[in-house]
């Protein structure tokens, strides 16, 4: 991709997810996402009904009158954004591909969180860390991400959540808002997930294809796995065959939903199909 059309693709996304992040996330990430607590603002004068516990007995008796404190969310929060960029990520049935996908998703987040005065970055792995971009503010630093979760080209093909989680721990000691979006199609994550719920507030956004879940009925036809390299024909026109695809990944999709459960880990589907307005802005009422 050249410089030009990459720019036009960062710009393009800019203005449909920042629009998304002002209009329709905002106020839902600000109540998902709570402050680390509330920090003393200024004093003002009592007003029937405050709480007495909240009187400035100091800058009462200075001034021989009542006067209040007033508390605001100490707001600043540490969010990451961790990125699955392996080969399973370039599938897409449709007018989109899941890495294309991603990078919205990603976007709409990060606007969500500067426009809420977080610190954002993020980390692209595939087997191994890719790229970290550490947590900053602004406009610049958040294009930055956009332009890197769309153009970046993974060293490997394969995935390693777990590895990627065991990196995140060792690199942000402070307890932060973590964002996962992969396929999950990756199966050694179970204890570093696990670990990492604890360590920081963990939530897993599960991007899928529906022909990730269904096979469409085109003959014999030839299927090689991207992460891999492994071809295989399969008959797709046999009924058994197709049962059995859809079957498997019903199995998938609840085990990696109890895996979540039971990790304590806020999740959210997200089908391309659908698209992930709905989607998020369930996981954040839910929170």
């Amino acid at each position: 991709m050249d410089t030009k059309e990459l720019l036009k693709k960062v710009r393009k996304i800019e203005i449909k997810t920042k629009g998304l992040s002002n209009q329709v996330f905002s106020g839902e990430y600000h109540s998902a996402f709570k402050g680390k607590g509330m920090a003393f603002s200024e004093v003002r004068n009592y007003i029937p009904g405050d709480e007495i516990r909240t009187i400035d007995w100091n800058v009462t008796a200075r001034f021989n009158d009542t006067y209040v404190k007033v508390f605001e969310e100490e707001r600043e929060l540490t969010v990451m954004l961790i990125v699955d960029i392996s080969g399973s990520e370039a599938f897409g049935s449709d007018k989109q591909l899941k890495r294309e996908f991603i990078a919205e998703i990603g976007a709409v987040l990060a606007f969500s969180a500067t426009q809420n005065n977080d610190k954002i970055g993020a980390i692209l792995f595939s087997d191994k860390i890719e790229l970290f971009i550490p947590p900053k503010k602004g406009r610049k630093h958040i294009l930055r991400i956009i332009r890197e979760l769309i153009e970046f080209t993974a060293n490997s093909k394969k995935t390693d959540l777990g590895f990627a989680l065991k990196h995140f721990n060792n690199i942000i000691k402070k307890r932060s808002i973590a964002f996962v979006i992969s396929d999950f199609i990756d199966n050694k994550f179970e204890e570093a997930l696990k670990i990492t719920s604890k360590k920081h507030d963990l939530i897993a956004l599960r991007v899928s294809d529906k022909r990730e879940k269904e096979l469409t009925d085109v003959g014999l036809s030839l299927f090689i796995d991207p992460e891999n390299g492994q071809k295989k024909w399969i008959n797709t026109s046999n009924k058994k065959v197709r049962e059995k695809y859809r079957s498997n990944a019903l199995l998938r999709e609840h085990y990696i939903s109890e895996l979540f459960k039971k990790s304590n880990v806020d999740y959210a589907n997200i089908n391309l199909q659908d698209g992930y307005i709905k989607s998020l802005m369930q996981l954040f009422k839910k929170r």
